[in-house]
């Protein structure tokens, strides 16, 4: 696998958007979401003894198998980057299939309880 190109938020949408449009026909890419401060850890516990406070990020991943790219979104930018994320996925989405339900038998097992339960009032105001 090739190495992971870190980007600002905005290319990275950009780039995100080509791999949607390069695997449409066929691939996938994975992407994944991973809360991180950036910093090792013997940073992180370095600055928590000297009480500093540690700035905790969005660390987005995505890769379509050949081409890894990644980001960091900090709390200022996340509204902006979550709402532009949503509308890539949204317009990237179309290929997706309806999945096929296989719980006919549970739809004639509900038909039979409401029919037993029907019976039940009906003998019941009968009574």
């Amino acid at each position: 696998m090739g190495s992971e190109v870190r980007l600002q938020p905005d290319p990275f949408l950009n780039e995100l958007t080509n791999m949607f449009e390069r695997t449409t026909e066929k691939g996938s890419v994975w992407v994944t979401l991973k809360h991180s401060s950036d910093k090792s850890k013997v940073q992180r516990n370095k600055m928590k003894t000297c009480g500093e406070k540690i700035e905790y990020r969005c660390l987005v991943r995505a890769t379509d198998g050949k081409k890894t790219i990644s980001t960091l979104v900090g709390p200022k930018d996340h509204q902006r980057f979550q709402a532009s994320y949503a509308t890539i996925l949204k317009a990237r989405m179309t290929a997706l299939r309806k999945r096929e339900r296989k719980d006919k038998r549970k739809a004639a097992d509900s038909d039979k309880k409401e029919d037993s339960k029907i019976r039940s009032t009906a003998s019941k105001t009968t009574n």
